[in-house]
């Protein structure tokens, strides 16, 4: 794609210069991924509880737990560490809150806690939450609006921290959510609940069974694709990084498949000068979606400001 090529939403990514075609709905037929179930068939069965736990998923972390509760996360119980030595007034408040929203209490050993912890940083308490709930692709495009706006699409990011520290990220710069696959990928969780400092929360996270054809709705939605990999040509400084952007981001091991660079716009790289391979994928994200920031920002403070004119009384 050509640095002056003109990239105001809907100008067909192609070359042509029509009106871009409303995008299909995720859920109509030509979103369907490969092998998915016609209409009418069966509901498979819901998997049961193996050993005794709990279905659905943990919110781990005292602060993750204070986001859930803010947020009015369907909680079905608080377990809590029981202690015989200081009191934890933090912790005590952040219990206090879960009472009075009605959220039954357990107490239990710490070593329960700290067997049932994905990581072992529960700071002495978890919520049992329902399974998490994504959003449609078409929910996505819908919070992005018209204006400039990022996505991120994780191309089979397996890793539920890393996983978990983009969506931070994406929160914190403002994307108007995030794209991931349904399958051979990472999923909302506990070690995301925990990475995200909550921010699965705020953020639109639609699961959709066809990165590619995702790629091509959001094209349709007036979005830039452009892909991070270590095969670029430009670097991030001179890759057009700004407007409405879908930033492709690959797995841990093998990067952005071949598939999705075809699906492409354009791609960058981060320049480095140290002898470590790369960082890593969440790493990564951080400082590609900043640059977007950056421009977008001094965009907006560049843009001229129209004045009112006075109305007489």
């Amino acid at each position: 794609m050509a640095k002056n090529q003109s990239r105001k939403p809907g100008r067909d990514v192609r070359g042509g210069t029509g009106k871009r075609q409303r995008p299909v709905s995720p859920r109509g037929s030509a979103y369907r991924g490969k092998g998915a179930p016609h209409k009418g068939a069966p509901r498979p069965r819901p998997a049961k509880p193996r050993g005794g736990k709990v279905q659905g998923d943990c919110i781990e972390g005292r602060r993750a737990c204070a986001e859930a509760l803010e947020a009015r996360v369907p909680l079905r119980r608080a377990l809590v560490a029981a202690t015989t030595g200081e009191r934890d007034r933090a912790l005590e408040e952040l219990v206090v809150r879960l009472e009075q929203a009605d959220v039954p209490i357990e107490y239990v050993a710490r070593d329960r806690l700290d067997a049932r912890s994905s990581h072992g940083a529960h700071q002495g308490i978890m919520l049992e939450v329902a399974p998490f709930s994504y959003a449609e692709l078409a929910d996505v495009i819908a919070a992005a609006g018209e204006g400039d706006a990022l996505v991120i699409l994780l191309d089979h990011v397996t890793d539920e921290g890393n996983f978990g520290a983009i969506v931070r990220t994406a929160e914190v710069v403002g994307a108007a959510g995030v794209v991931v696959a349904n399958a051979r990928a990472a999923r909302v969780g506990t070690a995301a609940y925990k990475t995200s400092a909550g921010a699965v929360l705020h953020v639109p996270i639609a699961q959709v069974p066809n990165l590619a054809t995702a790629a091509e709705l959001l094209k349709e939605a007036g979005f830039w694709v452009g892909a991070a990999t270590e095969h670029a040509r430009d670097d991030v400084w001179h890759a057009p990084l700004d407007g409405r952007i879908c930033l492709v981001m690959g797995s841990e091991g093998s990067g952005v498949s071949a598939l999705m660079r075809k699906k492409c716009d354009f791609e960058c790289k981060l320049p480095q000068r140290g002898r470590v391979e790369s960082l890593n994928v969440a790493q990564a994200t951080t400082a590609v979606c900043y640059e977007w920031l950056r421009r977008t920002m001094a965009r907006e403070e560049a843009a001229p400001v129209v004045a009112v004119p006075e109305v007489d009384a």
